[in-house]
């Protein structure tokens, strides 16, 4: 089976550089919106998932979701910004408005291991990011741990290593 990871668009701006940055990698990806991400689950299963940003509020009654189709495939799961957000409320998490708004360069640091970040970052070092967003997780879901914080998210990167959710 050749490797094909299914990027769930939330709206994000960055979703093209996602895909383009798997691509690059050697990996076949393909984009499909939130509204037809359950179409696509059904007619191919990937061999991963990534949960993009986007500009919604995960607090918002009727923002995106996810297909729960994505938490039960068994398959490796990346939510990025509103994708980590959306994956917290619908695992049994909780999100809530941020104190501040956090947009631009931020800090992220590296609490623990974590295969997400294996060879590249090591746990107690401090990497420049880009961060956006105005909603922070408040509590993260049962199986979930903390692996890097910034000033304004302490839940900045999350990781279930069982079910391979980050």
């Amino acid at each position: 089976m050749t490797d094909r990871i299914l990027i769930i668009d939330f709206g994000s701006q960055v979703t093209q550089l996602i895909a383009r940055r798997v691509r690059e990698i050697g990996v076949y990806c393909e984009i499909v919106p939130f509204h037809a991400a359950a179409k696509a689950l059904a007619a191919e299963r990937p061999s991963a998932i990534i949960l993009s940003g986007g500009p919604a509020s995960v607090t918002g009654a009727e923002s995106p979701r996810a297909p729960d189709a994505v938490f039960t495939l068994g398959v490796p799961v990346l939510g990025i910004c509103y994708g980590e957000q959306v994956m917290c409320a619908q695992l049994g998490g909780e999100v809530a408005a941020a104190k501040e708004r956090e947009f631009g360069p931020a800090t992220l640091e590296v609490k623990e291991p974590c295969p997400l970040f294996e060879g590249v970052w090591e746990p107690g070092s401090r990497q420049p990011v880009w961060m956006s967003h105005g909603d922070r997780v408040v509590r993260l879901p049962p199986g979930f741990r903390v692996v890097a914080v910034s000033d304004n998210a302490p839940f900045a990167a999350i990781a279930d290593d069982e079910r391979r959710f980050y």
